[in-house]
């Protein structure tokens, strides 16, 4: 009974998270850096867009009706007068109208000069006065605002930044991440022996944490050692410290007396949820590289236990850091019937079939299987569900 008393409601555990999560300060970027980050600071147009009069199409300026005569790019055009003119270019004084490339035919006159004529493919009336024409301020007028505060900076948005005559823009920051993993027993490479077990975490964590708004700094695993552990995270310049293992209380479980020794606080000590359960996280002195607190979610060293205590804590941490709403659950309709289990909340991999959110089989704590083929997370309330019942989900952050 004292292990449930001391363990935070699920519910609660996620709002505690997002609570004690300070906004990363704003930031300056160039162009290339700032994809996905959320502007702080309005983007206006330094000019017109266009900033002048130029073609749309290859083919050749024209003032007036054919035959046309030609003269050199650049100059005035009057009437019965053309020049050639490429997609872009800069039309020149008296055009009219730009002709497309396909609609002319250059002939020659009497005297055997070169004239410009419509060709048998030009479409009737044209060219029309205008046509093919971008005019100055077409897309937008000089001081005119383009991407308002709050904008996330998708690809097409950036390129509308540099149109805009943006070198810099000003973002929300992104909270740095570090990865430590934990675990003698663990290989990185290669088939696991009796004894050992292969990291599952290191070739997509990192990932996983930046499609949830963090910037990951680097990973490194530690060995089951207390001082090794406590200098590492004594150490690291990020504001989120993620580890894997270490958070139970056995003797190669370090992470509690680290975090003690550091003069951390721990906000949560375990969570009334299956699995992921031993979930921790925790504030840390800034030392010395930031000036704001550094946060601590210690995960599970089993691989969905793992993943479950990062939607619970993690998630909801990083979007506070950034600015962000908490991301809420949603609502789907159970396909099974889904028995009681009093005093703790159980995060099950599901699939969506004709409406209906059934639990996937292979989803025991250490197991990965049913993750990999799930359609998102059922959060299933300690009262259980009766078939067809309404339960609360999670989306993946690999689904989003």
């Amino acid at each position: 009974m004292a292990e449930i008393h001391l363990k935070h409601e699920w519910a609660v555990a996620r709002q505690i998270a997002y609570d004690c999560a300070d906004r990363v300060a704003e930031e300056s970027l160039p162009l290339a850096a700032a994809l996905n980050r959320v502007l702080s600071e309005a983007v206006f147009s330094a000019q017109d867009i266009p900033h002048f009069d130029s073609s749309a199409m290859d083919g050749w300026a024209v003032n007036g009706s054919p035959p046309w005569i030609f003269v050199s790019a650049g100059e005035r055009l009057f009437p019965g007068q053309a020049s050639a003119i490429l997609t872009g270019g800069n039309l020149p004084l008296g055009a009219k109208a730009v002709l497309r490339s396909e609609s002319g035919l250059v002939t020659t006159d009497q005297e055997g000069l070169p004239v410009l004529n419509l060709s048998p493919e030009a479409k009737p009336g044209e060219p029309r006065s205008g046509q093919h024409i971008r005019r100055s301020g077409q897309e937008a007028s000089a001081g005119e605002l383009l991407l308002p505060v709050g904008t996330e900076l998708s690809p097409p948005a950036l390129a509308l930044a540099a149109l805009a005559g943006a070198d810099v823009l000003r973002v929300s920051g992104r909270p740095r991440v570090e990865l430590f993993f934990t675990g003698d027993e663990v290989i990185g490479h290669g088939i696991p022996e009796v004894g050992q077990v292969r990291d599952v975490f290191s070739p997509q964590l990192a990932a996983v944490l930046e499609s949830l708004g963090g910037t990951v700094l680097g990973q490194r695993r530690l060995s089951d050692d207390l001082l090794e552990t406590t200098e590492a995270l004594e150490k690291s310049e990020a504001t989120v410290l993620i580890t894997t293992g270490g958070t139970g209380s056995s003797s190669a479980d370090h992470l509690h007396t680290a975090i003690s020794q550091l003069g951390g606080e721990l906000l949560i000590d375990g969570v009334a949820m299956r699995p992921g359960g031993p979930s921790i996280l925790a504030t840390l002195p800034a030392n010395g590289a930031g000036s704001g607190p550094r946060y601590l979610v210690g995960l599970p060293g089993n691989p969905l236990a793992a993943f479950m205590a990062l939607l619970t804590l993690a998630e909801p941490l990083l979007a506070g850091l950034n600015g962000e709403q908490r991301p809420e659950t949603f609502e789907l309709a159970a396909g099974v019937a889904i028995e009681p289990l009093a005093g703790r909340t159980r995060l099950m991999p599901y699939r969506e079939l004709y409406g209906l959110a059934s639990p996937v089989n292979k989803a025991e704590a250490a197991m990965l299987r049913g993750l990999a083929e799930a359609d998102g997370v059922l959060i299933m309330p300690p009262h259980g569900v009766r078939m067809g019942e309404p339960v609360q989900a999670l989306r993946l952050p690999w689904k989003l």
